[in-house]
């Protein structure tokens, strides 16, 4: 099967397409034949730490398409069925997922929508529910909202019933993101957004604070949250990995701040709060409250374009690679 392998090399990220051997699927495994895979930023970033030194490995963090092969103790997931679901090496024809982690595909997605969610709203269920403890009512602000991760956040919190603010440098960015229940809409890249934050909640400040930028905006973030406010840090695209910290804020105002990432932990872990995310946000993607946001589909040969149009920061939303046929 054909298989993308990237490493770096100098600081920089190199793309290989091999042939490999399809995997065969572990006991608690299921094969699928992938039908479309999303990208995420996180992964494409050196100073992110996924990818050990100079070692070609495989990428891709998560797909769709359909079971073709159960292993020993896969018996909740039948052949032919739709899955999605987050699985290593998913810029492939074919990736074994763990059969905890497989989700049935919602009828009302395509392929390619499908890919967009496992990874991408699991992590944003993490920072908003799990985390973040996001209730009706309350301010999200959340810094890069024209990310994947941010467009996700925003559909799942308007869904929750929050009111969210959102950040971008490109007006035309945040004119579309108006179309999804964007709230509040502060256009600048980096800092300089408090003062509307502020304005907007009434002198009380956003109650969750979701970090997909990185270290130019973290104390800026501080001061425009509100009492007892929490901040998600989820990504440093701005490769800015320290950042002031205001003691005092974080003493009287009973700040929390967490980190949102899969890095360290094991597959027991990864698939701990699968039933929540199952319960609370599946049926929200199934009836179509949240829609996810496929801003553009490349051919499996195009990984090198679609990756390019990552880094310049073009798109609103998912950008996601077809599989061949």
């Amino acid at each position: 099967m054909q298989s993308y392998f990237m490493q770096t090399v100098a600081g920089q990220t190199v793309l290989d397409l091999r042939q490999i051997d399809r995997p065969t699927p572990g006991p608690d495994q299921v094969l699928v034949r992938l039908h479309a895979a999303s990208l995420n930023r996180g992964e494409f970033v050196v100073g992110h730490g996924l990818h050990k030194g100079d070692e070609a490995t495989q990428i891709g963090m998560e797909g769709a398409g359909v079971v073709i092969e159960l292993g020993a103790n896969a018996r909740a997931i039948a052949v032919g069925d739709k899955v999605m679901g987050r699985c290593r090496g998913a810029f492939s024809e074919y990736a074994c997922m763990d059969v905890r982690e497989a989700m049935a595909m919602p009828a009302s997605l395509s392929f390619e929508q499908a890919s967009s969610v496992p990874l991408t709203f699991l992590v944003v269920h993490d920072m908003l529910s799990l985390q973040g403890k996001l209730q009706p009512g309350e301010w999200l602000l959340i810094n890069g909202v024209a990310s994947g991760v941010g467009v996700a956040a925003l559909q799942t919190a308007k869904a929750l019933g929050a009111k969210v603010i959102g950040t971008s440098g490109s007006p035309e960015k945040l004119a579309r993101l108006k179309e999804h229940g964007l709230d509040v809409s502060v256009c600048v890249r980096g800092p300089g957004f408090a003062a509307q934050v502020m304005q907007a909640t009434a002198g009380q400040g956003a109650n969750l604070v979701v970090n997909t930028v990185g270290g130019t905006v973290f104390a800026e973030s501080i001061g425009c949250m509100a009492f007892e406010g929490r901040l998600a840090m989820v990504g440093y695209v701005d490769g800015v990995l320290t950042a002031e910290l205001d003691l005092q804020a974080l003493h009287a105002k009973r700040l929390r701040l967490f980190g949102v990432s899969n890095k360290l932990r094991s597959a027991d872990q990864r698939a701990q709060f699968m039933p929540e995310f199952k319960a609370e946000v599946l049926p929200a993607i199934a009836d179509g409250r949240i829609r996810p946001l496929v801003d553009h589909v490349f051919a499996f040969e195009q990984l090198a374009e679609a990756k390019a149009m990552m880094e310049a920061n073009q798109h609103v939303g998912k950008i996601v690679l077809r599989m061949p046929a």
